[in-house]
């Protein structure tokens, strides 16, 4: 091959080379590739962690707007002190359902409800209890029946913080658990359980001694 057409092919290749070496477009590519996966993992976590939140605050206001309706339950007359009717408990409930649409409340979660009382033992007991949701899981103070006689039962909440309810009155305790399932990430992370707490005092007297009356279907635990 003459000279000059091999230093024309060699300083067509050099130009060739600076050229490529000038072109920031293909590493720039190159950084895109690398970065997208990431940035979507992470935008994805990002919603992931998001709906958590505003799942665990749902939770938290069903906890409390349970409590707080069950507190103001007063079905009676002037004659005599109202009570706590099952029908009563029920309709409590059905606003759970209301509030938990689309969550899967009823498959994915419990609602326990117990009326916290004095004994004549002067101690605490809980003296009903009902439930809502089909998640199996049991009350972490007991069950309806604990601390009917004796002073051994310090309340309800946790230990050293214990909800207590004054003599002649009730406390409406409730207790929610309900498993959170992942949006995108759930084969990692698996379900995980969030649970709340409230509790209201009642907020008028009320016939404490027969429990809950019918008319209505019992949702027992």
């Amino acid at each position: 091959m003459p000279v000059t057409a091999a230093f024309r092919i060699a300083r067509r290749v050099r130009i060739a080379i600076r050229r490529v070496a000038r072109d920031a477009r293909a590493a720039v590519m190159i950084e895109m590739a690398f970065a997208i996966p990431l940035l979507a993992l992470l935008g994805c976590g990002g919603l992931e962690i998001a709906n958590l939140t505003l799942v665990n605050t749902r939770i938290s206001q069903i906890g409390l707007s349970v409590a707080d309706n069950a507190s103001r339950i007063a079905a009676g007359s002037n004659l005599a002190l109202p009570r706590v009717r099952e029908v009563d408990i029920n309709e409590v409930f059905a606003g759970v359902e209301k509030q938990g649409e689309g969550l899967g409340f009823r498959e994915n979660g419990r609602i326990i409800l117990s009326s916290l009382e004095r004994n004549d033992d002067d101690g605490q007991w809980i003296h009903w209890q009902r439930c809502y949701g089909d998640l199996d899981i049991d009350s972490e103070f007991g069950p309806e029946g604990t601390g009917e006689t004796g002073d051994d039962f310090a309340g309800m909440g946790p230990e050293g913080e214990e909800v207590t309810a004054p003599a002649g009155t009730a406390i409406m305790f409730v207790e929610v658990t309900y498993n959170y399932r992942p949006l995108l990430y759930g084969k990692w992370l698996g379900a995980r359980t969030i649970k709340s707490t409230a509790a209201f005092n009642i907020r008028e007297a009320r016939n404490l001694t027969g429990g809950v009356f019918e008319p209505g279907t019992p949702s027992t635990c």
